[in-house]
């Protein structure tokens, strides 16, 4: 991001992706009243017409995210996310050592919205809710924390195969592996550590890559977002850069600081 604007990673008649930054809003919520920039009024600024998001990031999580120029590209859009044609591929950095390759499928409730009242709040059966990961790289660093003289990590590429909210934050923290910089379903001593040791206080989820049929040519659409600087530094510093899938290396040098 460049000041108030958004870096524009495709732009075509019907569609516009931006590479969202951590800790921006899509759009006016009541989670965050206080807020003035929302990443749905700055597309629409950048691109002079009305957009219509498709999908939604977590305020805490960067990367790829969707918004379509017309009401009917958001319609076909949204058939082919319901329909799972869309391919949605994460980077997440978590607690401890994870398997090579696993697969989570684990039904989640629906979360209320923040200030919904008590008795909107009704209990709905949880709805079934698959990701799957797999393993990039790991590192134990000579810190201790707790009891222990260490801490470890892992690097993780994960695809959500449905689309529940928090799906991917909620499925990492049931398997034991919470994401670093989580403040809802994290670890509070292994941020605190990336925030003094390691000058990192974002959530370390980043939406690198959403490859989907284009509803109109039938063209097959992919689109990387590259990595921001404070990502990019703990994956230089761990000397991770090297285990990022080949097709990912260039966009990731894009914003690749020197070692």
């Amino acid at each position: 991001m460049t000041g108030n604007r958004l870096d524009i990673l495709f732009h075509d008649e019907h569609f516009v992706a931006v590479n969202k930054p951590a800790g921006l809003l899509v759009h006016r919520s009541d989670l965050d009243r206080h807020e003035t920039e929302f990443a749905l009024q700055m597309v629409r600024g950048q691109v002079g017409r009305h957009v219509y998001p498709v999908h939604r990031l977590d305020r805490p999580t960067s990367g790829v995210l969707l918004f379509a120029l017309s009401p009917e590209a958001a319609r076909r859009a949204g058939d082919a996310f319901d329909s799972d044609m869309v391919r949605k591929t994460y980077l997440a950095v978590v607690r401890g050592i994870a398997e090579e390759d696993a697969v989570i499928d684990y039904p989640l409730q629906e979360l209320p919205e923040r200030y919904a009242v008590k008795s909107e709040k009704k209990y709905i059966d949880p709805k079934e809710a698959v990701t799957t990961f797999r393993r990039l790289a790991e590192v134990e660093l000579p810190l201790p924390l707790g009891k222990f003289p260490t801490v470890r990590y892992s690097f993780l590429e994960v695809r959500p195969r449905s689309g529940r909210r928090h799906q991917i934050r909620r499925h990492l923290k049931h398997v034991f592996h919470p994401i670093i910089g989580d403040t809802t379903y994290g670890e509070g001593r292994h941020n605190r550590l990336f925030r003094d040791e390691l000058g990192c206080s974002r959530m370390l989820l980043h939406a690198a890559e959403l490859s989907f049929p284009h509803p109109w040519s039938g063209e097959n659409v992919t689109i990387n977002a590259p990595l921001d600087e404070v990502f990019a530094e703990i994956i230089q510093r761990f000397g991770w850069k090297d285990n990022l899938p080949p097709n990912w290396i260039a966009f990731a040098n894009l914003r690749m600081p020197s070692s």
